[in-house]
């Protein structure tokens, strides 16, 4: 078995994911500057929610669940993966027209379902209207996440990494030359989804291609090989319909209060940074490494792999917590105050991201616990887990909003985050020694925690002393740098002291 590195695969995929995020900054702030929170962008928001909640649902959640393992299992063996990718491809664009067809003729119906609060006002007919235009989207995004499973398995991370990319500057383009040839912003925006999926699947489609994996469009049959994924899948599905459902209750409540969708996009923007560079690159390169890693009954080495991507993951995600925890204010006003979004609308999604930074761990966390199960095929136990945060996360939404508002959607998405990691833990001890990070991880742990710690209060000070450069316009961004800076070389400091990590072994492992 060629072994899949792990850490250069996690900073190929962290490094296009952190590129892409910060490229997806500069689209939410010209979205916060140019539309700004009201009614279109709550529009915007719900109607772009829908592709991107059916895409998790059935590519990235359970498609992706059940196809990688499968796939990558048998690359390893060589049992015809490409024929089982290419049967599998044919069967995915049939279920995609299907949904794609009756989600267009049914968006009203789709619309109410997610976004109930939007009945009666002029938010309603918008967000119907968009949704028309941006459905499409599942279509290409879906088949692109099928194309990434592959190079993913192969090895090859830096072409579906980098696709993301694509949607990004493809909005920033359209948006910049609708604003300054005086366009309609908000419909340059939707009608650019669409083919910015296309654009994303053509990259990933090619980049297969160049690899030698050569797939062919058949008629969708009904073998046994398509019964196992099916059967896999379905739990997986239903697991990621109830990951989906949260923040589906999320939004209902929030959409009682305006502009409350608009602050919790922007304050989900913001934690999902480090969310997307650090655990779901941890995921993506965790999940076929150890489907390989157990295909050969390597146990040692899948635990070796599992226990360095844990520590690897909490090192770079727990300061990340800590700053969002210490410091939301002054990054949520100067990366998105101005224009349309006010001082107020600053100060509601600094408060939101502050409860969102409390569970990063937990979400990541998950990303790197949920490949234990995955890659044995089993996405029954991750769905049973996600039911019960699902009901977690619904009674708290719904039950706190009546005493705290709009603010207790993000409340209740953190705890039941930590919840489904409690569950997903627990359970994995049925797989045994494999499952349990080893002891350097533990050794390592507490040393992060503290030097984290210990970060933050540098950070709470060093915002103290800017605080005047904060308050001048012109100034904010360099007071922005300087705290950014303080608090990376904070914990580079305290980290390697307290042997939270070594950077004598990061050099080791990237010259291996």
């Amino acid at each position: 078995m060629k072994p899949i590195r792990l850490l250069t695969g996690i900073l190929t995929v962290g490094g296009w994911t952190l590129l892409s995020r910060l490229l997806g900054f500069v689209r939410d702030v010209l979205i916060a500057n140019y539309i700004g929170p009201g009614a279109v962008m709550d529009a915007f928001v719900a109607a772009f929610r829908l592709p991107n909640m059916f895409r998790r649902f059935f590519a990235e959640g359970a498609f992706n669940a059940a196809f990688v393992p499968m796939f990558s299992k048998r690359l390893e063996a060589d049992e015809d993966p490409i024929g089982f990718a290419s049967r599998a491809f044919s069967g995915l664009s049939l279920v995609l027209l299907v949904l794609t067809g009756l989600s267009m003729v049914f968006m009203p119906a789709l619309v109410w379902a997610t976004a109930a609060g939007f009945s009666g006002d002029e938010r309603f007919d918008i967000t119907v209207d968009f949704g028309r235009i941006v459905f499409p989207y599942i279509f290409f995004i879906s088949l692109a996440a099928l194309f990434s499973g592959m190079l993913n398995a192969a090895g090859r991370f830096a072409a579906a990494a980098a696709a993301p990319v694509i949607l990004n500057v493809f909005l920033i383009s359209t948006m910049t030359v609708a604003a300054l040839t005086g366009g309609a912003v908000a419909q340059a925006l939707v009608w650019t989804i669409p083919l910015a999926g296309l654009a994303q699947l053509a990259l990933v489609w090619h980049a297969t291609r160049r690899a030698g994996m050569h797939l062919n469009l058949t008629r969708p049959r009904w073998t046994p090989e398509m019964a196992q994924l099916v059967r896999i899948a379905i739990p997986a599905a239903l697991a990621g319909g109830v990951v989906q459902i949260n923040l589906v209750v999320g939004q209902l409540v929030a959409s009682n209060t305006e502009k409350a969708v608009s602050w919790l996009y922007s304050a989900d923007r913001l934690y999902q940074l480090p969310l997307g560079v650090v655990g779901i690159a941890v995921g993506i390169v965790l999940l076929p490494d150890l489907s390989r890693r157990l295909k050969a009954h390597d146990d040692t080495g899948a635990r070796h792999a599992l226990s360095r991507a844990g520590e690897v993951a909490l090192a770079l995600t727990l300061p990340c917590a800590v700053a969002l925890m210490v410091t939301p204010l002054p990054l949520v006003s100067v990366l998105f105050q101005r224009g349309a979004f006010s001082a107020d609308d600053s100060a509601s999604t600094a408060l939101a991201v502050a409860i969102y930074s409390l569970g990063l761990p937990a979400f990541v966390l998950q990303k790197i616990l949920q490949p234990l199960y995955f890659a044995r095929e089993d996405t029954r136990s991750p769905f049973r887990y996600a039911v019960v945060a699902m009901v977690i996360n619904a009674v708290l939404a719904v039950g706190l909003a009546y005493v705290l508002g709009w603010i207790a959607a993000a409340i209740a998405t953190t705890v039941a985050g930590w919840v489904m990691v409690a569950q997903l833990a627990f359970g994995a001890r049925q797989f045994g020694e494999v499952a349990r990070f080893d002891a350097q991880f533990h050794r390592r742990l507490w040393r992060i925690c503290l030097a984290s710690a210990l970060m933050g209060a540098a950070l709470w000070g060093t915002g103290v002393l800017l605080v005047p450069l904060f308050a001048m316009g012109g100034w904010r961004w360099l007071a922005l740098l300087l705290l950014v800076a303080a608090g990376t070389l904070a914990y580079g400091a305290f980290g390697q002291s307290l042997g939270a990590f070594r950077i004598q072994e990061i050099r080791a492992r990237m010259r291996r």
